[in-house]
């Protein structure tokens, strides 16, 4: 290849690289400006629909606030209806309160007025004061502490009748104080007498439970039972003959305690009893051993006492010998056991 030939060959090859350089050149710029475009299309859409979800959360918060008003409101007006309703209770009790409390003073107060001009019947006939029927003292009984404070602080309202001092001067009021310590000196009398008469009725109470327990200890001893039988909490226990007969045992302590007599207990004193008659006869078969013979006083003669007759002292001396002459027996054959056992 010549040198003109090489040359034109590298000049076009140049020119088409700088085309195909402006050529990309250009076809970039086209895309930077569509991506432009697509990413200001992408922002207003995305600005338009953060602008929609703000307005909808706007009239969510509204709606929710619009909500809790009317949530408030209602819950003010059921407070209100409550209060209402427990007021009206409330008034209703103490109304009825009331009216029980007006009706028990006016009964208070008649059984009172009943009371006072029946005592002034009888102070006037002079008789003794008549006793208030059972039902009446049981009815009593049954009330509880509160109603007896409340019925005595209605019947003191009714019989203490308030003191109007300011329309009194000295001398009434004198006299006012003078009948009012006079009654306080009957009232501590009276409070004093039926201390000491409760003090007497609980001793002759006592003493009359302890002849009780007297009486209830003799019947007991005489039946045979314990003598504290009948003077508990419980009546005794009814002894049965049997579990499987359905009558009272009347048999003494004597009686039951025979039918556990026998058996073993009995074989055993009928063994001693044989022993005890085997040892006697060893016991009254023995030699008896004689004093030895003593040259001159015997020992233990008294002053005045006989003399030792001849015959018992020989007869003595003979039972000496014969004890003598079974120990050596004895000891022989002591002797030969031995000498056997060392041979074997």
């Amino acid at each position: 290849m010549s040198d003109d030939e090489f040359y034109e060959e590298e000049t076009t090859s140049n020119t088409s690289k700088k085309g195909d350089e402006a050529f990309a050149k250009a076809k970039a710029g086209l895309k930077k400006s569509e991506l432009d475009e697509q990413l200001k299309e992408y922002i207003n859409e995305w600005r338009k629909q953060r602008a929609k979800e703000e307005e909808e959360l706007k009239k969510m918060k509204e709606k929710q606030a619009k909500r809790k008003e009317i949530r408030a409101e209602q819950e003010k007006k059921l407070a209100m209806q409550k209060r209402e309703e427990e007021e009206k209770a409330r008034r209703e009790e103490a109304e009825k309160k009331a009216k029980e409390a007006e009706e028990k003073k006016k009964r208070l107060e008649e059984a009172e007025r009943k009371r006072q001009e029946m005592m002034a019947a009888q102070k006037e006939k002079g008789g003794k004061k008549q006793q208030a029927p059972a039902l009446d003292a049981r009815r009593e009984m049954s009330k509880t502490k509160e109603q007896v404070e409340e019925e005595m602080k209605i019947s003191l309202s009714i019989r203490i009748k308030p003191l109007n001092l300011d329309a009194m001067d000295s001398d009434e009021l004198k006299c006012k104080a003078r009948s009012l310590w006079d009654t306080i000196v009957t009232l501590e009398t009276d409070k004093y007498d039926y201390e000491q008469r409760r003090l007497a009725q609980d001793y002759e109470l006592k003493e009359l439970k302890e002849r009780q327990k007297i009486q209830l200890r003799n019947k007991a001893i005489k039946k045979g039972l314990d003598p504290e039988a009948f003077t508990g909490k419980h009546p005794p226990k009814i002894r049965m003959f049997s579990k499987y007969e359905r009558r009272t045992d009347t048999r003494t302590y004597g009686d039951r305690k025979k039918l556990y007599e026998g058996g073993w207990e009995v074989v055993r004193a009928e063994m001693l009893e044989a022993m005890w008659k085997e040892k006697y006869d060893d016991w009254t078969k023995r030699p008896k051993a004689r004093l030895p013979k003593w040259f001159g006083e015997r020992p233990g003669k008294k002053a005045g006492d006989p003399e030792t007759p001849e015959g018992e002292e020989e007869e003595m001396g003979g039972g000496d010998a014969a004890a003598e002459e079974e120990y050596e027996e004895e000891e022989e054959e002591e002797e030969e056991e031995e000498e056997e056992e060392e041979e074997e």
